[in-house]
């Protein structure tokens, strides 16, 4: 499914920084796996790259055997749009949009039709358990109904890879369980690939295989169920 081989990405805002020193990884399509590293080690930038919001430098990004290098932002917005499904940290909804309108967001970007996109939209709440919070805004839902929305927005596109930035980083312990209890439920029963950053271990532990980063480098590629 994802295939990086030698990836280099230096910034160049004052001196130059070296984040990313040659990335070689394969993802095999269904996986579920986690990046970890100290702040610096390159994970969020290696993500970006991934979900194709920055380029590289050097190497090579192939996304299910096509090349991913220097598109434009036209067609990296496309091809976001066809493969990947984005969680984060921070949920990323729009406040004056209900719970509804959030989810079914990704499909008017598709031209589909409000009734259409409600009805997908609807199924999606209804299997995150929110059915009856479709019309509530986000500053009415707490961390865990919001990141669950965040969640079904994310899988309604029918993306082949959904990538989770710190998707437990804003919530209890309780609630962290519950938001990678549905992300494994997504990785098994829809067969999606799942890449989580995270830096808890506890989240790490629960994937199938934990990718560390250090100074942009991967130093250890182990499995974990």
């Amino acid at each position: 499914m994802i295939e990086l081989k030698n990836i280099h990405k230096t910034y160049y805002s004052g001196a130059p920084l070296h984040v990313l020193k040659g990335i070689d990884l394969s993802i095999e399509k269904g996986e579920l796996l986690s990046i970890m590293g100290a702040s610096g080690s390159g994970k969020s930038t290696l993500l970006n790259i991934l979900g194709m919001l920055d380029n590289y430098d050097e190497g090579t990004y192939l996304l299910d055997n096509k090349l991913i290098s220097k598109i434009s932002e036209t067609q990296a917005a496309y091809l976001r749009n066809k493969y990947i499904g984005f969680v984060f940290q921070s949920f990323n909804l729009i406040g004056f949009k209900t719970a509804l309108e959030n989810v079914a967001l990704p499909l008017y970007y598709r031209g589909i039709r409000r009734k259409e996109r409600n009805l997908q939209a609807m199924h999606y709440l209804d299997r995150m358990g929110l059915r009856e919070w479709a019309n509530h805004l986000p500053n009415e839902l707490s961390g865990g109904q919001k990141q669950r929305i965040a969640i079904a927005r994310a899988l309604i596109s029918k993306p082949s890879v959904v990538l989770a930035d710190e998707p437990t980083g804003a919530l209890d312990s309780q609630t962290s369980q519950e938001v990678i209890d549905i992300l494994k439920e997504v990785n098994k029963t829809d067969g999606l690939t799942i890449i989580v950053v995270t830096h808890a271990p506890e989240v790490a532990e629960q994937t199938q295989r934990i990718i560390r980063l250090k100074d942009g480098v991967i130093y250890k590629d182990i499995p974990s169920l």
